[in-house]
C-alpha cells in the first residue's frame, strides 16, 4: 500500500512540472522543497527506465517518449481519482459547480451567465474563485474546478476550450503617467513599462501572452507577478508598473490617483475563454455551457472567425 502511495505521489510531482515548466515552479505549487520534487521525478525514471524530462537551465520540458507516457498516465489518474471520489460518498460535489476566473476580462458576461445559471437552477450550489494563470489547467485536470474562464489562454489535449465572447484591454496607469491624457495607447506606447501579473508568479510558458504582443512592436517590458489584484493596483498607484483589465472591469471600477485608457491597434482585443475536461459527467457543467453560448450569441475573433472548440 504504502509503494502505491509513493507512486501516486511521483506522479503528482511528474504532472505538476509539466504544468509548471520547472521543478521550483511545481515545488511552490505543492509546498515542497524543489529537492523533493527533482528526487521523485528521477525514482520514478529510474523505475520506468525511462527519461521523461529534459533539464536545463530555463526548466524541464518532457522529452518525446515522455510526453506519450505522461498522457496516457495522466487519463488514467484522473479517471481513479473521479472514480475514487464518486465512491468515497461525495453526493454534494455532484450537485455543485465549481468556477473558476484568471484576469479582469470577461465580468460583465460572467455577471450575465451566473445570474442565468441561478435563475434556471437554483439546487445548484455554485462555487466561484479567482485562479492564476498559470494553475487553470492543473485545476482541471485534478477536478479541483470544474471550468475556468480565463483571458485567451491556450488549452492543450487534455482539456476542451471554447471562445464565448472578445473584450477591449484597457492600461491602468497612475494619474502623473506621461500617457495619462491621451485617448488611447498602443502596445508600442507601453515600451520600457513595467507589466504587472496579479497573482501570476508564472514560468515563462505559462505566462499570458499579452507580453508576447509587447515585444512583438519592438518594445521592451518587464513583467512582475504580484500577489493579488489589490497589490497590483496599490503598485499602479504608486507609480511601479501598470495593469491590463477588461473594458467592462475598467469603465465599472474608479480607483484613486489612476486613470484607464483603451488599448488600440493588433492585439488590443482580448478573447474569453472556457477550459473544461470533456470527460467531465457532470449534467450542471453541460448546462453551464449551454447558457453561455446563449448569453455570448455569435461570436467571432479579430479576423472574423467563428467560435472554435477544441477537445
Amino acid at each position: 500500500m504504502r509503494n502505491t502511495k509513493n507512486a501516486l505521489r511521483r506522479l503528482d510531482y511528474v504532472f505538476t512540472a509539466v504544468d509548471q515548466g520547472s521543478f521550483r515552479q511545481a515545488a511552490r505549487v505543492l509546498h515542497v522543497r524543489e529537492s523533493s520534487v527533482s528526487r521523485n521525478v528521477v525514482a520514478l525514471e529510474q523505475f520506468l527506465d525511462m527519461q521523461l524530462f529534459e533539464r536545463s537551465a530555463h526548466g524541464v520540458r518532457p522529452t518525446g517518449a515522455g510526453r506519450a507516457w505522461i498522457d496516457v498516465a495522466r487519463t488514467h489518474y484522473e479517471g481513479l481519482h473521479q472514480a475514487l471520489a464518486e465512491g468515497a460518498g461525495e453526493p454534494r460535489r455532484r450537485n455543485a459547480l465549481s468556477i473558476g476566473i484568471s484576469g479582469l476580462v470577461g465580468r460583465a458576461f460572467l455577471t450575465r451567465l451566473i445570474h442565468r445559471f441561478r435563475d434556471l437552477y437554483p439546487e445548484v450550489g455554485l462555487v466561484i474563485e479567482d485562479i492564476s494563470h498559470g494553475q487553470c489547467l492543473a485545476a482541471i485536470r485534478r477536478r479541483r474546478l470544474d471550468v475556468v474562464f480565463v483571458r485567451g489562454a491556450q488549452a492543450d489535449t487534455s482539456c476542451c476550450s471554447e471562445t464565448f465572447g472578445h473584450e477591449r484591454l484597457f492600461v491602468l496607469l497612475p494619474v502623473h503617467h506621461p500617457l495619462a491624457n491621451e485617448a488611447a495607447i498602443t502596445w508600442a506606447d507601453l515600451a520600457d513599462e513595467r507589466l504587472l501579473m496579479p497573482a501570476c508568479p508564472e514560468t515563462p510558458s505559462a505566462r499570458p501572452r499579452m507580453a508576447d504582443h509587447i515585444t512583438a512592436e519592438g518594445a521592451v517590458v518587464q513583467t512582475c507577478g504580484s500577489a493579488s489584484e489589490m497589490t497590483a493596483i496599490l503598485k499602479v498607484q504608486l507609480g511601479q508598473g501598470v495593469i491590463l483589465a477588461g473594458e467592462c472591469f475598467a469603465r465599472s471600477v474608479a480607483i484613486d490617483a489612476t486613470t484607464w485608457l483603451p488599448l488600440w491597434g493588433e492585439n488590443s482585443v482580448c478573447p474569453i475563454k472556457a477550459l473544461w475536461l470533456g470527460s467531465n459527467p457532470k449534467r450542471a457543467l453541460l448546462r453551464l455551457l449551454g447558457i453561455a453560448r446563449n448569453v455570448a450569441g455569435p461570436v467571432s475573433d479579430e479576423r472574423g472567425s467563428s467560435r472554435h472548440q477544441s477537445g
